[in-house]
């Protein structure tokens, strides 16, 4: 009994400090200030979310997106990757891509933006993150008034963009299209890029 006791404190010794969460759990602030934290770590729902390893459909199609989006993007907005949006005091997602306004890009140091400051979010689905991708962040994004909203999913390596626009009534994502091949739109500006590109990088 003893010797089962003193492996469970030494296993409690062993967790770093910055992944114990105080009594009222962790604060989207905390994620600037904690030590040796892993990148791309989110806060969802005051609990910190540690990002496996990407695979490469992950990499890809973010590639993808983000040159296609450069290419087509006015000036009056701006294409950032992997940046931390801060969405409430215990919320704190990391989207694979955001669309922001110029006017809020700030400088060099940056490390999150405010919801008003966003145009567009993307994710791009990987399976041990589908049910945040699919169902709590875009509740997240969706309640903060992010207007435009892509969720990208793997279809034996071809990409399907699931595309949400916000119904300013109700507060929640609308589809407004699934678009194979070739993702063209006009909003939230004019938008033409070959989803096929994936599968010849």
């Amino acid at each position: 009994m003893q010797a089962a006791r003193s492996e469970e404190d030494a296993s409690v010794q062993s967790v770093p400090e910055w992944l114990v969460p105080p009594p009222e759990g962790f604060t989207a602030e905390d994620l600037d200030r904690l030590p040796n934290l892993p990148p791309h770590t989110e806060l969802i729902d005051g609990s910190l979310v540690l990002v496996s390893p990407r695979k490469a459909f992950h990499t890809l199609m973010m590639f993808v997106l983000e040159a296609g989006l450069r290419r087509m993007v006015p000036r009056d907005l701006r294409v950032r990757r992997e940046m931390s949006v801060i969405l409430g005091k215990r919320q704190r997602p990391e989207p694979d891509l955001l669309v922001i306004h110029a006017d809020a890009a700030g400088g060099t140091e940056e490390t999150s933006y405010r919801p008003e400051a966003v145009e567009l979010v993307v994710e791009v689905v990987s399976p041990e993150s589908d049910e945040r991708d699919r169902e709590r962040k875009p509740q997240l994004y969706a309640k903060a008034g992010i207007t435009h909203f892509w969720r990208v999913e793997n279809r034996s390596g071809a990409a399907v963009v699931y595309v949400y626009e916000l119904d300013p009534a109700t507060r929640a994502y609308a589809l407004t299209g699934i678009h194979h091949d070739r993702l063209k739109l006009t909003q939230p500006f004019d938008i033409d890029i070959d989803l096929t590109e994936v599968e010849r990088l």
